[in-house]
């Protein structure tokens, strides 16, 4: 499946969250990221049909995803940035409850359910009530519902906020997990989501496309720009209030500096290996860091 992205522009009281937004997707796991109010959950409600975009469309296979109406939608599965669970349902009968609304077969539905659960490792929580479960849980009661109909596109909007490391990394096998022949569009401001699981990552700023392409590409593209510099006491203030500092390691009367930086910072400077966190400080970063 191919999944393109024209000219999509949305404004709300002469403000846009998007500006002539484009973009193509096909089978793999897109890492859309950028920083809170960035246009992402704006351009995952255009694309689910909760918005509708001011100018664009959205291509499916080159043909325009408004005149497949339900065909489009039922291809679909989504985890919002807030999901709302009944918490009194227990989670298999959730699940069963799903399948309905998404008119899977009552013994399909079922099936399916209990397939995702085996997967999602909550096959021992299925007779419980979702409210009595932890964040992590829920969130993978989350994604085994948006996997019930076996979506070509399953799209996730800050899928880990809130989590604790293990869940977040447990979430992030999960995705790849689900990744095989479909499109995840996963929406992000936490770096380290995407970092190692993502095929191609699309950075968002203001509405505007910054930046699409692998993760390598996008920290080879800061080659150079990524320095080493040791500061003192005296210096610190100064330097942090001029650089884009990402990271500070105090050994004894030194403070070591990860400078994200054009040009060469300080006269001692040494250029170091960029990586992913380090691209979104330098497009996202916004002037003193003090």
């Amino acid at each position: 499946m191919k999944v393109t992205f024209k000219g999509i522009s949305k404004q709300y009281k002469g403000k846009f969250a998007l500006q002539d937004f484009s973009a193509e997707m096909d089978n793999g796991i897109y890492g859309l990221l950028g920083t809170n109010g960035a246009g992402k959950t704006t351009l995952i409600n255009i694309f689910v049909g909760i918005l509708k975009s001011d100018k664009g469309q959205i291509l499916i296979n080159d043909v325009d995803a408004r005149s497949l109406g339900v065909n489009f939608l039922s291809q679909i599965g989504y985890l919002p940035q807030f999901p709302q669970f009944y918490k009194n349902f227990e989670v298999l009968e959730f699940l069963k409850y799903m399948s309905v609304l998404k008119e899977i077969p009552k013994p399909q539905g079922e099936k399916r359910a209990k397939e995702l659960l085996e997967i999602v490792n909550l096959t021992g929580a299925a007779g419980k009530k979702i409210g009595a479960l932890s964040g992590g849980m829920r969130q993978r009661v989350g994604i085994a519902q948006a996997m019930l109909n076996d979506p070509a596109i399953l799209i996730l909007d800050e899928p880990t906020a809130g989590l604790d490391p293990q869940e977040r990394i447990r979430f992030r096998n999960l995705i790849t997990k689900f990744s095989e022949k479909r499109i995840v569009l996963l929406a992000t401001h936490i770096v380290s989501d995407i970092e190692f699981i993502a095929n191609q990552v699309i950075l968002l700023k203001d509405g505007r496309l910054l930046k699409q392409d692998t993760p390598h590409a996008l920290v080879d593209g800061l080659a150079g720009k990524v320095w080493k510099v040791t500061a003192s006491e005296d210096t610190l203030d100064e330097k942090l209030h001029r650089l884009k500092i990402s990271n500070m390691l105090r050994e004894q009367e030194e403070i070591h500096l990860r400078v994200i930086n054009d040009e060469k910072p300080d006269i001692r400077a040494v250029n170091v290996q960029a990586n992913l966190e380090d691209v979104f400080l330098y497009y996202f970063g916004e002037g003193e860091q003090w």
